[in-house]
């Protein structure tokens, strides 16, 4: 008996990952008639009759636009402080929790749900924990990287009300950052079996003088699981700056001065070059976290090839090495903007 279910264990453990994981039909979940999974099916109810959020979810990157005049000026401080250092402080590049980060909200998650328990779990390995057992918030939580999470329902919609956070986490990729007075408001509306409607409202008075925040839709990831990415090394190894700036004549330089517009992503964007004192001068309009828009002093490493707080600009010329246009280089891509007439 043993020798046989050794056998068996060794088989199955040899059987291909896909075969296991993958691509495994959930079972007693709606399908159409060629047996995929019918998205459009009403939304699955537990035993309270609430709509049950339970499974596996996938959504795209959400792009919160901050109004600049809400931000307090440290905190636009801080963002050009950690774009001038490659972001390499973003806790999740350091391998820590990232908190309620704009981004943490897309991509892969897992739900599961209980009558008085919601939990969300994540392909890094970290958690949320939100109580429905009727509590409230502590007035004075002990600062947390998750922060604390109680959820209620109005109608079919899930309100989550969560604080606690301590300051080491941001709230965009860009480097926004919180206080530890730090509110936030998550609503959960599964409109149908595969979709999740979720709204996210930030509010804190001491960085931002209105709340803001983002939407998004997830899509249920039926036949399917969630795999694990997990951060194994950190970016404190990272080389942020280095001293190969180079000599460009001034006459050179001239042929750069000008404004330059275009799209970076969604969002229009200008570019005002000048020259003052030898170095050229980016002002950036359009930039999401500054009121006026963004100074970058440009320091040359080629002819044409420019570092600006941690951004590449590159400048296309013609044959009589005027600038025809400003590519913005970027971990996202590159953004090209045309000189204006």
């Amino acid at each position: 008996m043993r020798l046989g279910l050794a056998a068996l264990a060794l088989i199955v453990g040899t059987s291909p990952a896909t075969a296991q994981w993958l691509d495994r039909p959930w079972p007693g979940i709606p399908r159409t008639a060629d047996g995929k999974p019918n998205l459009a099916a009403p939304a699955p109810r537990g035993a309270d009759g609430k709509p049950d959020l339970t499974g596996v979810w996938n959504g795209p990157t959400p792009d919160p636009a901050v109004d600049p005049t809400s931000a307090q000026p440290w905190v636009n401080d801080l963002v050009r402080q950690r774009d001038q250092d490659y972001h390499r402080g973003r806790p999740s590049f350091q391998c820590r929790p990232s908190g309620l980060e704009s981004d943490e909200f897309g991509g892969w998650k897992r739900i599961l749900q209980t009558p008085t328990t919601l939990a969300i779990l994540d392909d890094d390995l970290t958690y949320r924990v939100i109580h429905m057992d009727g509590r409230t918030l502590e007035a004075d939580p002990a600062p947390s990287w998750q922060g604390y999470s109680v959820g209620r329902w109005e109608g079919d919609t899930l309100v989550v009300e969560s604080n606690g956070f301590n300051d080491k986490t941001w709230l965009t990729p860009e480097g926004l950052a919180h206080t530890e007075a730090l509110r936030a408001t998550e609503r959960y509306r599964r409109t149908d079996f595969g979709h999740l409607q979720i709204e996210v409202t930030f509010t804190d008075p001491g960085a931002y003088a209105r709340p803001w925040g983002f939407t998004l839709v997830k899509t249920l990831a039926a036949d399917t699981e969630l795999l694990e990415s997990v951060c194994e090394r950190g970016t404190d190894h990272w080389s942020v700056r280095s001293d190969t700036a180079v000599t460009v004549p001034p006459d050179v330089l001239a042929r750069y001065v000008g404004a330059y517009s275009g799209a970076y992503g969604a969002r229009p964007r200008t570019i005002e070059v000048s020259l003052s004192g030898g170095q050229l001068i980016a002002k950036i309009i359009g930039f999401a976290f500054v009121d006026g828009g963004e100074i970058r002093p440009l320091v040359p490493q080629s002819q044409t090839l420019f570092e600006g707080l941690g951004l590449g600009y590159q400048f296309i010329v013609d044959d009589t090495g005027v600038a025809t246009e400003l590519v913005e280089i970027h971990i996202s891509g590159p953004y090209k903007y045309a000189r204006q007439k």
